[in-house]
């Protein structure tokens, strides 16, 4: 094999500078194809002037063992040593078949006294078995993910084994590699010094990592925990669950969480891509209101992202096809698409949404050429992408989050300030409805000075007609029927007036010029409420919906009706919109009132905070008066200038049927 140098930078390393770069270029191109005819090819050479090296696919050979029982000593026969391949003569530098043993045969040079130890790295901390074995026949290390942390020597993430390097000699190192799913064979030869350096630089920089997560993690619990709003607990489900599929990918989570519990880290490494893409989709369609701006598109994610979990735990359990980031292409790009409709339609934290998956999606195209074993584009930048674009995410997002709950505050301002105008303007009319109840207080006042007046006239007139009586009887006669029709006349009047007030407030009502203070002196109560019902529910009659016999007795609840037949109870809420309604049947008519008067463009928000119940509630009544409200326009008596009342006793198929079979419940 040929023999290459190249100084290709590590998975998890910072840049060196310009000098080693150039040495190390130097080395590569003393190490070229042009001059390997000079020594033993498939060899690497180490000097004390060299810090590290990088293991190039044609500096080690590979031999996959299908059955996986064969023996270090049956590799070394002449007849197997022969089948060795070349690691650039490979179809891809990757293990194709996942379940088979690899076999690496790594031929290494001292030149010269070394004046530090060397160790070899292998970039892949998710190696099931990894079993190394020395040159100078020293006991070999069996290690790997597949077991505890306390088998290796070096409790390090990735798998750290010391070459003991002879000086002028040559040795073969041997190793032997499975895995449950495609990995590389990636791996970098150290010395001392550098791989401190390495270690202290890479902890630092995941460790920033890492608390820039956990800030934000606590920085939006706090919120949820003061706000109330779910989408900061949805966000912190979702940050919680990119730490533990990072945790599992670099193997931090090992080293430090679980280090003697492999199977946990194994089902940890395999379910938590599944728990990702559930938080992932469960935030995503609350933070762009799918539900409510693309109810039918986001019954598809759904849909989806249920399919794509399926898939990826059929996948980690039975297949191990290691296909499972397939899965995610199709519902984040669903998600995707949806983030650009919404924009479209005008939520402007939408941009920040798709910019910041823009950034994790060129992260992901790197991670899927890695797994597909295209080492093209693989460098620190590269490597490192999904790190430094998680955290601007992160970063973008929250700041995404924290405009859209602004957005919703100044709607609910603006709201509000529409509100306050409509008050005014109903404070306007009721002024006026004052003054007009003054004016007829007004002329009620002078008729009853006039008749007054006309009363004291006739009594002088009948004073001065005394002595006359018996002459002018008649006359008397007559005046006191004058005095009774005028008395009459005062009567009808108080009364007329009595009903034209009762009129006037109940006009209101019907004109939406009323609040829920003057709407409960018309429906005082849940008795009038009930009494009001079931008088327009049987304004033609009664009729017994099982037997359909005409005469009933009162039962038991206030307002029901049995059927003196068969004893069915039928109670004045049943087959109405009011029919199992969960809150205050007073409220419930002025929710229905509100709602027809704005005919149906009254937000939930505002009828929550007028009837003080939860805005789900709200938003639930709301659409089913809604609903009610769209088959009363289809209905074939409808008529436009009819009462909001018509809407009480509209009831779906299904509800009448529930309370056929609860009252019939109820009567046995």
């Amino acid at each position: 094999m040929k023999l290459v140098s190249s100084h290709l930078p590590p998975r998890r390393a910072t840049w060196f500078s310009l000098l080693t770069l150039s040495s190390l270029w130097l080395l590569t191109f003393l190490c070229s194809p042009q001059s390997a005819s000079a020594r033993p090819a498939d060899t690497l050479r180490v000097t004390p002037v060299l810090e590290e090296l990088f293991v190039d696919p044609t500096c080690y050979s590979v031999l996959e063992d299908p059955s996986g029982q064969l023996t270090l000593a049956e590799v070394r026969e002449p007849a197997r040593a022969r089948q060795f391949q070349a690691g650039n003569l490979l179809p891809t530098t990757t293990m194709e078949h996942p379940g088979s043993a690899y076999w690496l045969r790594l031929v290494v040079r001292a030149e010269g006294k070394l004046s530090q130890h060397w160790y070899l790295e292998m970039f892949d901390s998710h190696l099931n078995s990894v079993d190394f074995f020395p040159a100078d026949g020293a006991a070999p290390t069996y290690t790997g993910s597949a077991f505890p942390l306390s088998t290796r020597k070096f409790p390090y993430k990735n798998f750290l084994f010391r070459l003991p390097l002879q000086p002028n000699q040559t040795q073969t190192y041997y190793l032997r590699l499975n895995s449950n799913s495609k990995t590389t064979f990636l791996s970098r030869l150290r010395t001392e010094q550098p791989l401190a350096v390495h270690f202290q630089t890479e902890y630092g920089l995941l460790g920033a990592f890492y608390g820039v997560l956990l800030i934000m993690v606590v920085y939006n619990l706090c919120l949820y925990l003061f706000i109330g709003e779910q989408t900061y607990l949805r966000y912190v489900l979702y940050v919680l669950s990119c730490s533990l599929v990072f945790l599992s990918e670099d193997g931090l989570g090992f080293q430090y969480l679980w280090p003697d519990y492999p199977a946990l880290n194994e089902l940890i490494v395999a379910g938590s891509p599944i728990i990702l893409l559930l938080t992932f989709s469960y935030y995503a369609r609350q933070f762009l209101d799918m539900p409510l701006r693309l109810p039918h598109f986001d019954q598809w994610v759904r849909g989806v992202v249920l399919l794509s979990v399926g898939g990826l735990v059929i996948d980690a359990v039975w297949l191990h096809l290691g296909w499972g980031f397939w899965f995610y292409l199709l519902p984040y790009g669903l998600i995707y698409y949806a983030a650009v409709r919404v924009w479209q339609r005008g939520q402007r934290p939408a941009r920040y949404f798709l910019l910041a998956h823009a950034l994790v999606a060129i992260s992901v195209g790197f991670l899927i050429l890695r797994k597909l074993g295209i080492s093209t584009f693989t460098s620190t930048a590269t490597v490192y992408s999904m790190n430094v674009a998680f955290v601007i995410e992160v970063v973008v997002l929250s700041y995404a989050l924290g405009e859209k709950i602004k957005a919703i505050k100044d709607a609910t301002i603006r709201a509000q300030d529409k509100l306050v105008k409509q008050l005014r303007k109903k404070h306007q009319v009721q002024e006026q409805l004052v003054e007009q109840l003054h004016h007829n207080q007004t002329l009620k006042d002078q008729l009853n000075t006039e008749l007054e007046g006309l009363v004291a006239q006739r009594t002088e007139e009948l004073r001065r007609q005394s002595d006359t009586i018996t002459a002018q009887n008649r006359e008397l006669v007559q005046a006191n029927g004058l005095l009774a029709l005028q008395s009459a006349a005062i009567e009808k009047l108080n009364t007329e007036l009595q009903q034209d007030l009762q009129d006037v407030k109940t006009a209101r009502v019907l004109s939406k010029e009323v609040d829920f203070g003057e709407f409960s002196q018309i429906y005082p109560d849940k008795d009038s409420c009930l009494a009001y019902l079931a008088n327009l529910k049987w304004a033609e009659g009664y009729h017994c919906r099982k037997c359909g016999h005409e005469k009933y007795c009162d039962g038991r609840e206030p307002h029901s009706r049995r059927c003196t037949k068969c004893r069915y109870v039928e109670s004045a809420t049943a087959y109405t919109l009011l029919q199992k309604c969960k809150f205050s049947i007073i409220k419930a008519f002025y929710a229905v009132f509100l709602i027809y008067t704005h005919k149906g463009n009254y937000s939930s928000q505002e009828l929550s905070r007028v009837l003080d119940l939860r805005q789900g509630t709200c938003w639930s009544f709301s659409q089913k008066v809604l609903e009610a409200m769209r088959r009363r326009r289809h209905g074939p008596d409808f008529d436009e200038n009819e009462g909001w009342t018509h809407v009480l006793l509209d009831a779906t198929t299904t509800e009448a049927e529930e309370a056929v079979a609860e009252e019939s419940a109820a009567q046995a």
